[in-house]
């Protein structure tokens, strides 16, 4: 991997932070951003709820708009609404305007993303995919980790303004060096836009996305619960009959025809979801179980990303000597034990063991995490490259929003449960709740066993077996 493609890699790996951690970090100034503004908590909910609902449902679009206009050219408006949106955000004085200037926000994050990898990967040897997958993917490790600290120091320490207010000296770094490292390219001339397939897909993804967001919410209303898991039934299989049929669709399904990518999308997808609801369960349990300060919380939940970063060095030579399968069986089991580890956690735990415990989970997800997204390319053609990169960032985008909704559901589960079993005190549903996200880590195992030893070899050099 060339120093280029290597700078490139770590450009889109810090926009896709930027926008993972603006998904993610609302949620911890909500309280004082409410009121900032005059509302209640549970009024800026619907800030966060629309910036993830807009992510969602236009990353579908961006592997046409791409297509149409360039890379490069979708890639530097992509940052520029973003960062300007970010602007918005912060001079916001009603919970209208913040909506409003959140939805602009997810118009240039959906872009932002999976433009940037579409660069990255059309740019790098298979050999070098690997090291490029694991740059591309630690924004989504660290993000939700780091946001609950930051979220925290800033609205004590500043205000609640410097949660968007941080992205403007980075979108302006972005811009420059985007402008600087991605070559302009021929524009393609696509088939026309697949107006059926985008409605279709928009509706579906969005009541996917509601229906996460309602599952997750402190009060569970279960008329809007059934409404929106209707719709979603009904959208899938809606989308699906059309873009299986139509010439030119808007999402390429056949591309999981690929094993590999089907592997990472099948198994893949349960493993996200449960990953995904760790950070959500931490700083509650250490909070509302262990009593401990918004600050305490998220400073021992930044351990996790310790153990993300620690493994990172690893990641590809262990890829190398055991192969995808045996390192995907591995990971999803050890993200499951780490879990169990989480629920056996009490406050009078010496802090050194609970911060060896997230370190521990943490280099379990980076693996995990390094290993889906990899092997989702390795048998990818070229020409196939952004369909099945924009099937992909859709699939995890949904997924990062259902592994919220898994997590509260568990714990709202865990409340009558942990009475049954004895867990009495406010740790007890939690227990539970790692205890469910534990076993539905184990899904993924069954799945990765089901795959071919030799799958992802295309990635290694010269196609070597692993040993």
């Amino acid at each position: 991997m060339d120093r280029r493609q290597r700078s490139v890699a770590l450009l889109v790996a810090g926009t896709y932070f930027m926008e993972q951690l603006d998904g993610t970090i609302v949620a911890t100034a909500a309280p004082s951003m409410a009121r900032s503004l005059g509302v209640t908590s549970a009024d800026i909910g619907v800030t966060i709820t629309a910036y993830l609902l807009t992510l969602a449902v236009l990353i579908p679009l961006s592997g046409w708009v791409t297509q149409r206009w360039g890379v490069r050219r979708i890639y530097l408006l992509a940052i520029a609404l973003f960062s300007i949106a970010s602007i918005l955000c912060a001079i916001s004085t009603s919970v209208v305007e913040l909506t409003a200037f959140r939805v602009l926000q997810g118009v240039g994050g959906s872009m932002m993303v999976p433009v940037g990898r579409l660069a990255v990967l059309r740019g790098t040897a298979k050999q070098d995919v690997i090291r490029a997958v694991a740059l591309l993917t630690w924004p989504a490790l660290a993000a939700p980790v780091v946001a609950p600290l930051l979220g925290g120091l800033f609205t004590t320490y500043l205000s609640w303004h410097w949660i968007f207010l941080v992205n403007v000296p980075l979108g302006v770094v972005a811009f420059v060096v985007a402008m600087r490292l991605i070559p302009p390219a021929s524009q393609e001339r696509p088939p026309g836009l697949d107006w059926g397939g985008l409605a279709l897909t928009c509706l579906a993804v969005a009541a996917l996305v509601v229906l996460s967001d309602l599952l997750a919410s402190a009060v569970v209303r279960w008329i809007p619960v059934a409404v929106a898991g209707v719709l979603s039934i009904v959208g899938v299989i809606a989308a699906v009959r059309h873009l299986l049929r139509t010439a030119h669709p808007l999402l390429q399904l056949r591309i999981l025809r690929v094993p590999t990518f089907l592997v990472s999308h099948r198994g893949g997808a349960i493993f996200r979801v449960t990953v995904n609801a760790v950070p959500f369960l931490l700083p509650l349990m250490f909070q509302d179980g262990f009593g401990w300060s918004p600050v305490k919380a998220g400073a021992v939940v930044l351990f996790v990303f310790v153990g993300n970063l620690a493994i990172k060095p690893a990641t590809t030579p262990l890829l190398m000597r055991f192969g995808f399968r045996s390192v995907m069986v591995a990971a999803s089991i050890c993200a499951a034990a780490s879990m169990v580890m989480n629920s056996l956690l009490t406050p009078a735990t010496p802090i050194l063991l609970t911060g060896a415990v997230m370190i521990f989970g943490g280099m379990a997800r980076s693996v995990g995490f390094t290993v889906y997204n990899t092997i989702a390319f390795a048998d990818v053609v070229p020409a196939d490259l952004p369909g099945a990169n924009t099937l992909s960032s859709s699939v995890q985008q949904v997924a990062i929003g259902f592994g919220v909704a898994v997590g509260a559901v568990a714990v709202r589960a865990g409340e009558p449960l942990a009475g049954v079993v004895h867990l009495t005190g406010p740790i007890g549903p939690y227990r539970i709740a790692f205890f469910v996200v534990a076993l539905l880590t184990l899904v993924p195992v069954v799945e990765s066993f089901r795959a071919d030893r030799s799958s992802g070899d295309a990635l290694r050099p010269a196609g070597r077996p692993a040993q």
